[in-house]
């Protein structure tokens, strides 16, 4: 099914030297860029991760140090990617748990304030957890009919990218609310019901030390905004200030921003805090 598109959406991948946000660095980078009028632009990108590639990680991969140690690092690339991602949506398979949390600090380290808090993040893996609960190859057999083997080969994102796309517009196919049997099982072609659909928790920033929660008055009632849907704020997740509202501890605690800052939380978080501390900041000036 060809995606209903408002903006451009980039279905991306990514291989790493590991699975640690903060610390591991991305060695291939695909995606492919579908724009509202159906046009597709694809690109892979091997990037030197200025630091060696784990044995384990190459054996799964088949990427070796050798084959990046020419290839610009991602701050090389910063650039180039802001400009291609600027003003898309993001599509992936677990994105919302792993790739975007990486490419967020990727970008904060090559000094690049890529806000994503702006995008719509639409996770394949989540769609299809939720409907069916398998891993790729087998959401690419049931979607697509066909052995993810027969097609591809396995851990290279730039196959994994395309198994991805495959999938989505299988989901979409599948779960088109004109032909599902199930009107419980429906999703409309709809980004910004997929983002939403893609969500498995209220966190503000993607490591989930800041989450969203409803606002109540004294009566103990949910708030509601001009819309009538909930008016919510930011709450700490963690910690001794777990369920304090976030605003009240920076007017109350204003050391803890700092040691947020200076202790080893994700740039994500640090962005996200600081954005909020900002924020309370214009509101006391103006």
């Amino acid at each position: 099914m060809k995606l209903n598109l408002k903006k451009p959406l980039i279905v991306f991948d990514l291989e790493t030297t590991g699975l640690d946000i903060v610390n591991d660095r991305i060695i291939q980078l695909s995606y492919i860029k579908v724009y509202p009028d159906g046009k597709e632009e694809r690109e892979s990108l091997f990037m030197n991760p200025e630091k060696p590639i784990p044995a384990m990680v190459s054996d799964l991969t088949g990427i070796t140090d050798e084959m990046v140690k020419n290839a610009p690092t991602f701050k090389e690339r910063s650039s180039y990617l802001n400009e291609k991602f600027k003003g898309c949506d993001f599509a992936g398979y677990n994105s919302n748990h792993f790739d975007i949390p990486v490419l967020a600090e990727e970008f904060f380290r090559a000094g690049i304030d890529f806000d994503f808090s702006k995008c719509r993040l639409i996770d394949a893996q989540t769609i299809f957890h939720k409907m069916e609960r398998r891993n790729l190859a087998a959401a690419y057999k049931f979607y697509c009919g066909r052995k993810m083997e027969e097609d591809f080969e396995a851990h290279r994102a730039d196959q994994d990218t395309e198994a991805t796309y495959r999938v989505l517009q299988g989901e979409l196919d599948k779960y088109n609310p004109a032909t599902a049997e199930e009107p419980d099982r429906a999703l409309p072609n709809d980004m910004d019901v997929l983002a939403e659909f893609s969500k498995l928790n209220d966190n503000v920033d993607f490591a989930g030390r800041i989450v969203w929660q409803d606002m109540k008055g004294k009566d103990g009632n949910v708030l509601l905004d001009s819309g009538g849907k909930p008016r919510r704020q930011e709450v700490f997740n963690f910690g001794k200030y777990k369920g304090w509202v976030v605003s009240d501890v920076l007017h109350r605690d204003p050391g803890y921003y700092s040691w947020m800052l200076a202790s080893e939380f994700t740039a994500d978080t640090k962005q996200v805090l600081t954005r909020i501390r900002l924020r309370e900041f214009n509101k006391k000036s103006n």
